[in-house]
C-alpha cells in the first residue's frame, strides 16, 4: 500500500477513471463493473477494480482541485503502475459554442496554478492529453450520438476568485471551460509515460449563467462514464 491508497500490489488495473467525487467512483463501481472489488477507503476516497466488457478496470475519487488529485496521481503511477487515466468530472463552459450539458474533451489544460512554474523553475509546461485516448473517446462519444467538443480547458485554483470576469480572458483565447484538476492530470501523466484525458460535462456556464439540475448531473454523468469506459479499453 501506499501513504494514502490502502491497495496491494496487483489491486489497481492499468487503465483507471477518476471522478473527483468518490461517490461517483462507487456510482461507476456499482452500475457498470462486473464484480467490484474496493481497494481504498481512506478518507473516505473510494476506490474500486472490476471489469467491464471483460477487460480490468479500476475507479476512484481524486477529490476537487490539483493539490488532492495529484496525491492520489502520483501513487497510482508510482506505486501501482496505471498507464491510462481519465477524469470524468464536471466544468464550467467558457463560450457561447460549448452549451449546458454538453461533453468536452480537453486537448490541453491551461492553469492559472503556480504547481508547474515551480516544477520546471519559473518556464511554462504546456499540459497536453493523449492523442490515443482523446481519439478514442471521441470516437465513442459519436457512436452514441453525442456531438463532443475538443479544444483547450483551463485547470484553475480557484473555485472563487477575486475578479469575476477572470474567466474572460481565457474565453478570448479560445479555452472552452474551466475545471480545476486536469493541468495537473496531464503533467503527471506525462512525467511518468502514461497517458491520460480529461472527459468534462459542462454544468454551469459563465456565459449564460445557466446551470443544470443535480438530478440532470446524474443522467449526463452516465454517457460521459460510458465514454470514458470505452476510451481506457481502446
Amino acid at each position: 500500500m501506499s501513504i494514502h491508497i490502502a491497495a496491494a500490489k496487483g489491486d489497481i488495473a492499468e487503465a483507471i477513471l477518476l471522478p473527483g467525487d468518490p461517490l461517483r467512483a462507487k456510482f461507476i463501481a456499482e452500475n457498470w463493473l462486473e464484480e467490484p472489488v474496493r481497494f481504498n477507503e481512506i478518507r473516505n476516497m473510494y476506490g474500486y477494480t472490476g471489469r467491464y466488457k471483460g477487460a480490468r478496470v479500476s475507479v476512484m475519487g481524486t477529490g476537487m482541485g490539483m493539490p488532492s488529485l495529484s496525491i492520489y496521481v502520483n501513487e497510482l503511477l508510482r506505486e501501482y503502475g496505471v498507464k491510462k487515466l481519465v477524469r470524468v468530472g464536471t466544468c464550467g463552459g467558457l463560450v457561447e459554442q460549448v452549451k449546458v450539458r454538453d461533453l468536452v474533451l480537453g486537448i490541453s489544460a491551461s492553469t492559472d496554478s503556480a504547481v508547474n512554474k515551480v516544477r520546471f523553475l519559473g518556464m511554462d509546461y504546456a499540459p497536453a492529453a493523449s492523442f490515443r485516448l482523446l481519439s478514442a473517446a471521441h470516437a465513442a462519444a459519436l457512436a452514441a450520438g453525442l456531438s463532443p467538443h475538443v479544444g483547450p480547458i483551463l485547470s484553475s485554483d480557484s473555485f472563487y476568485t477575486e475578479d469575476p470576469d477572470q474567466w474572460k480572458l481565457w474565453a478570448r483565447f479560445g479555452v472552452l471551460a474551466v475545471e480545476m484538476e486536469s493541468a495537473e492530470l496531464y503533467t503527471l501523466a506525462a512525467k511518468f509515460g502514461a497517458e491520460a484525458l480529461a472527459i468534462l460535462t459542462v454544468s454551469d456556464h459563465l456565459v449564460t449563467g445557466e446551470a443544470t439540475p443535480a438530478s440532470e448531473r446524474e443522467t449526463r454523468f452516465r454517457a460521459m462514464a460510458e465514454v470514458g469506459l470505452k476510451a481506457v479499453l481502446a
